[in-house]
């Protein structure tokens, strides 16, 4: 009886060693294969949705209607190019034809699109072609160089159309992404933050309120979308800070509020009309206001009248300060001129100035402000 129950638990052991290996190494041949791949491919299906702090979403809702520019320019010839001194000096000029790439984005689904004017500048072809690889020749509805925007129009059907955002609200730190055709390679997404707001004083534009974002932008951007983690429009890329052409971490987009008001002034009227008085302002800085013996440290500085210009005719003077506009403080001379140019040509408007240290109040009925040419960028 003994060595009955010894060979029982002796072959049990065998056999319970024998499963495990099989069941761990080759779980086929129990049948389990089948069983496992099928709840592996549930788990896959399942895992469809976006992953936590994806972005998916907001760049698939904002990526239709991000355009990519090719642009051609002919080749301007030298009225000397024939001359035999001319070309031995400088050489045969090339004819061929010069081409540019940038980016845009579909606002209207009339097929208005958003860029900028440096991309389209000159341009005698305009060729937009889209996301999902439609193409079609682009008309210039109208351009502000000034902001460094331009307006194009498309002819084709069932347009994706961006929604629009309010810049007002991005705050310093708040998620962005940035989308256009760097280089030419195709469309790309990048990801960074809102790295600063209302950066001015930088000399690309006349008129200057930019988002900066350290979201990579490089040439090919310019006119392309940044947008926020829902996929709305907060403004349009338009330039970087480098050394070396590439990106550094340091790029700056027009807010989409100022590119509303332009994109509405050209589709209405064809044009853009802002106000302008006729000043040379600026800065309220310690030597100024040592010069002109002034006392306030708030406001911008007059030091110079344009003869028979609107600030001339309502009695503003040189060492005059202009402390406010329309009960809106100003600041500095980027304040000043945003001010003056949202004023109604034609329309009296009121400004508070000091005068020798001494309060006053003027009515100032600005004018149309003069078309400017595009800034060297």
């Amino acid at each position: 009886m003994k060595r009955l129950w010894l060979l029982f638990t002796q072959t049990t052991t065998i056999l319970l060693a024998a499963y495990f290996v099989v069941v761990t190494l080759k779980p086929q041949w129990l049948g389990h294969g089948a069983g496992t791949v099928a709840l592996l491919e549930a788990t896959s299906a399942v895992s469809g949705a976006a992953p936590a702090g994806s972005f998916r979403s907001a760049a698939q809702k904002a990526s239709a209607a991000v355009v990519s520019i090719n642009t051609s320019k002919a080749a301007r010839r030298n009225p000397n190019a024939n001359d035999p001194w001319f070309r031995f000096f400088y050489g045969d000029q090339s004819s061929e034809a010069q081409t540019g790439l940038g980016s845009g984005v579909i606002v209207s689904a009339s097929g208005y699109i958003l860029t900028n004017n440096h991309v389209v500048e000159g341009a005698d072809e305009i060729e937009v072609v889209l996301n999902d690889s439609r193409s079609a020749p682009a008309k210039v509805i109208g351009t502000d160089p000034e902001t460094d925007l331009a307006i194009l129009k498309i002819e084709l059907d069932k347009l994706p159309v961006i929604v629009l955002g309010n810049s007002d609200n991005a705050q310093v730190g708040d998620q962005v992404l940035a989308i256009g055709n760097p280089f030419g390679v195709g469309q790309t997404v990048t990801s960074g933050i809102v790295s600063a707001l209302g950066r001015n004083q930088l000399g690309i534009n006349t008129f200057e309120n930019f988002i900066q974002t350290d979201a990579a932008i490089n040439p090919g951007n310019s006119g392309g979308a940044l947008v926020d983690t829902n996929g709305n429009l907060l403004g349009i890329n338009t330039a970087i800070y480098s050394r070396s052409g590439g990106n550094m971490g340091i790029g700056f987009a027009i807010p989409v509020s100022t590119a509303k008001q332009v994109l509405e002034g050209i589709v209405k009227d064809g044009q853009i009309t802002r106000g302008w008085i006729g000043v040379e302002p600026n800065d309220l800085s310690t030597e100024l206001a040592e010069t002109f013996d002034v006392k306030t440290r708030q406001g911008v500085i007059i030091t110079g009248v344009l003869q028979n210009g609107p600030a001339a005719k309502a009695g503003i003077r040189p060492g005059d300060v202009i402390v406010k506009i329309a009960d809106a403080a100003v600041a500095d001379v980027a304040h000043l001129l945003s001010a003056v140019a949202a004023l109604k040509p034609g329309t009296a408007a009121r400004f508070a100035i000091e005068r020798k240290n001494q309060p006053m109040e003027l009515e100032v009925t600005p004018g149309v402000r003069p078309k400017q040419r595009a800034t060297e960028r």
